[in-house]
């Protein structure tokens, strides 16, 4: 008679929690790239000048782009002069790992695009990516202090500090135009 060997179940050990935590990359980019949307945005939109929200998504869009690869490409000139090798390899990915940069400003880049076919005004779409970034911003306090571990009062006292840059940007838009 042919035996087959069972395998030997073993009990599963503690299972690791996954981490949710951003990285700090992710999150400085992230936060980089609403405000500098948030701050091209505003000043794009001119009273006086012909609405082309067409444009200014592009310079959005390739502002944020152009960013993100200064900023990855100063961490290769600081890599550099660690001394470490690593050359073209750790550039490229330096600058890749700044694409939150580019992902945090495609809502306002989205929001003037819908103003290109008069569904509103370029201004409205400001106006409203604004106001979105604002909340991002404070929803990004929040959930980066609940993911430090902090308790639901000082993660919304963090949520409505990061919520006062949006408010600046917000009150220069209004005071400038």
């Amino acid at each position: 008679m042919h035996h087959r060997a069972h395998p030997v179940r073993r009990p599963a050990g503690p299972r690791r929690k996954v981490s949710q935590r951003p990285t700090e990359t992710v999150l400085f980019s992230g936060v980089y790239g609403l405000i500098l949307a948030s701050a091209l945005a505003a000043a794009l939109d001119s009273p006086g000048e012909a609405s082309d929200p067409g444009s200014d998504a592009l310079w959005v869009l390739l502002t944020a782009l152009a960013s993100a690869a200064a900023h990855g490409y100063a961490h290769v000139v600081a890599h550099r002069m660690s001394g470490d090798g690593g050359g073209a390899r750790i550039g490229l990915r330096a600058m890749l790992a700044e694409w939150p940069v580019v992902v945090a400003a495609a809502p306002t880049v989205v929001l003037l695009l819908t103003a290109m076919p008069s569904w509103w005004t370029e201004s409205q779409a400001v106006n409203t990516a604004l106001a979105l970034n604002t909340l991002l911003l404070a929803c990004w306090g929040v959930w980066t202090a609940r993911s430090a571990g902090r308790g639901w009062a000082a993660s919304l006292r963090a949520g409505a500090a990061d919520m006062l840059i949006g408010f600046v940007i917000i009150g220069a838009n209004a005071v400038i135009k």
